[in-house]
């Protein structure tokens, strides 16, 4: 971690996080919630980000839409493949969306010592992740989805369906 990085973290205050978000972005940061500011990070206008959210965004770029509600309690990280969620999603509590993985190609090798991947994160408009949802590096969720909850997206979801399970799969077209 890297200097700018780490007083980003841990030296801004959460209000005046709280109020850069509302000038730059024109969105609503909670307080108690953990944004990390920097260049990767755009948000839009009219999203709401609860308390006890964490995101991330050091390593890669990280695109919320407009009118974006997040939830107490979710976590983003987005890394070099970048994570993008698209207008009008809703984000239920505890989802965690992680744009990252470990290799672990090697036996000879421990894991943590074997670099990382960043394929990224793609999440449509309108879409509705349910509590406990988890969206794992390289997966794309279609417009209009909704993904039930305490499922776990891995690959790639399309528009307009309702997706359960672990991994998740469609079990509903919507019309």
């Amino acid at each position: 971690m890297n200097l700018a990085t780490a007083m980003r973290r841990f030296l801004i205050p959460a209000s005046i996080v709280s109020l850069y978000g509302y000038a730059k972005f024109r969105c609503r940061i909670s307080t108690r919630a953990e944004v990390e500011l920097g260049p990767f990070l755009r948000i839009g206008r009219g999203t709401q980000i609860s308390s006890f959210v964490k995101i991330k965004s050091s390593y890669g770029p990280l695109e919320i839409g407009r009118g974006v509600s997040i939830a107490t309690g979710c976590f983003i990280a987005s890394h070099e493949g970048g994570v993008v969620i698209g207008d009008d999603t809703m984000l239920g509590p505890n989802v965690v969306i992680v744009g990252v993985n470990y290799r672990y190609d090697r036996l000879d090798v421990p894991i943590q010592h074997q670099g990382d991947t960043s394929k990224g994160i793609r999440i449509g408009k309108d879409v509705w992740l349910g509590g406990n949802v988890v969206v794992t590096d390289g997966a794309e969720i279609g417009d209009h989805t909704i993904v039930g909850p305490g499922s776990v997206v891995t690959g790639k979801l399309p528009d307009r369906v309702i997706a359960s399970g672990n991994p998740a799969k469609v079990v509903f077209r919507r019309r």
